[in-house]
């Protein structure tokens, strides 16, 4: 028969083994939950290149190596606008899984009405459309897709942000309650570039063709420019992303104009502003 002091002892002895264990996975689950997470971490250069471009607004950009998001403004990085032409890519998305548009070499016929853009009025094929952001011919196609189905495929990229109706099925983008962050967009460049979207391979090519901005030996830029004009308030994006040799980063920029801010200057800073951007981080 055991006697009290050894009982005591292993009943003592079972409890430190219990604790050490739930101590353990405790911290081991801590940890996971740390390491799991981005970071985020503020660059005071970004704010400094938007001031000396004469704009407000956030730049954002996530490094996939390091796991980290770094910006000047995370509060504005966080908070909706309207897409406005960076709906271009969910939309010719949709246009071609649905097969509204066959290829990147369909062609959109000019009515020979006059547009806002001289460069709108010719025919274009869905890949030229996209280079000039040709709003005309993307209305076409939201159109053709119709509401149901524009809905339907939203939910299934996990775009769910945009507001529309029968009455804004070809506007809800540059007008309207639709709202996405920039956070949102690289989320969703980022399935797109890790082919986590549920689409076809071949769309998924077509768009990584016609989204390229630039190419050059050791870097491919691709991305989608947007802006939008509420009254008197501009508002507008560069999002999209950088490889090189380091590997991938996704950005999405979005700014405001000042009272300093030439109108005319205010379309080539966003890109301007993303590249400094990126050059800096670079550097890091």
């Amino acid at each position: 028969m055991k006697t009290p002091a050894l009982i005591l002892s292993l009943f003592l002895l079972m409890n430190l083994n219990v604790s050490c264990q739930s101590k353990n996975k405790e911290t081991k689950t801590e940890t996971k939950k740390e390491t799991g997470k981005d970071k985020e971490i503020v660059v005071a250069e970004f704010g400094k290149i938007l001031d000396s471009l004469k704009v407000k607004g956030s730049i954002l950009v996530y490094d996939s190596n390091k796991k980290a998001y770094y910006s000047n403004d995370f509060t504005w990085a966080k908070r909706g606008n309207i897409p406005a032409s960076t709906f271009k890519i969910p939309n010719s998305i949709i246009a071609l899984e649905t097969g509204v548009v066959k290829s990147d070499s369909t062609v959109f016929k000019w009515n020979g009405e006059k547009r806002w853009m001289k460069a709108w009025e010719q025919d274009l094929t869905l890949k030229q459309a996209f280079k000039v952001s040709c709003v005309p011919c993307y209305q076409e196609i939201a159109r053709k897709v119709g509401v149901k189905r524009m809905k339907e495929y939203l939910k299934k990229l996990d775009y769910n942000t945009m507001v529309f109706d029968t009455l804004t099925i070809d506007n809800f983008w540059l007008e309207g309650k639709s709202r996405i962050s920039q956070f949102q967009q690289i989320d969703f460049l980022k399935r797109l570039y890790f082919s986590e979207l549920p689409i076809s391979k071949r769309t998924e090519l077509i768009m990584k063709d016609i989204m390229i901005v630039e190419k050059q030996d050791d870097y491919v830029l691709r991305g989608k420019t947007g802006l939008s004009v509420d009254g008197v308030k501009r508002n507008g994006w560069f999002v999209g992303y950088l490889e090189n040799k380091d590997g991938v980063y996704f950005f999405a920029t979005n700014i405001e104009p000042t009272k300093e801010t030439s109108q005319d200057d205010f379309i080539a800073v966003r890109l301007n502003a993303t590249k400094a951007a990126l050059k800096n981080i670079q550097k890091r």
